[in-house]
């Protein structure tokens, strides 16, 4: 009887999870596309008039960005897989009960969320890459415009 009902109020904090996490993924999918723009206005200029702030305020700069795409690339995946498996326990007591139409709902679902999650961790992780390899250019320029200047 308690095992039973231990069961049921999981199953119902785990199914009221759902929302949150299609929400945090709609809020990651905004962010990457936030940051792909920044990125974009990073590599036409911006990069140029940040070097201004100095070696210390363009590593604070570089360290805010990066900690910001670094977390897409680990958050996105990780909500994907949570969009995945929460659906997943409903739609396979819908098809144990013969209701195919839940299944297919959840099913769909389940899939949307991890290609979502995957592709914002893909983005995530292609513009940490790419900007890593900006910012330690710029970096250089910097060190070697403080040792020369």
């Amino acid at each position: 009887m308690v095992h039973g009902m231990a069961l049921g109020i999981l199953h119902h904090l785990v199914s009221w999870l759902l929302y949150p996490v299609l929400g945090a993924l709609a809020v990651c999918l905004l962010a990457v596309l936030w940051e792909t723009g920044a990125a974009l206005g990073e590599k036409f200029g911006a990069l140029q008039r940040l070097q201004g702030r100095g070696v210390e305020g363009f590593e604070r700069y570089a360290l805010g960005r990066l900690e910001r795409v670094d977390l897409l690339a680990r958050c996105g995946p990780i909500l994907g897989l949570m969009g995945t498996l929460i659906p997943l326990g409903p739609g396979l007591s819908a098809l144990g009960s013969g209701d195919i139409d839940i299944l297919a709902t959840a099913m769909t679902v389940a899939f949307d969320t991890t290609v979502l999650g995957l592709l914002i961790g893909l983005v995530g992780y292609g513009l940490g890459r790419v900007r890593r390899r900006w910012y330690e250019t710029c970096l250089q320029q910097l060190e070697q415009g403080r040792r020369y200047g």
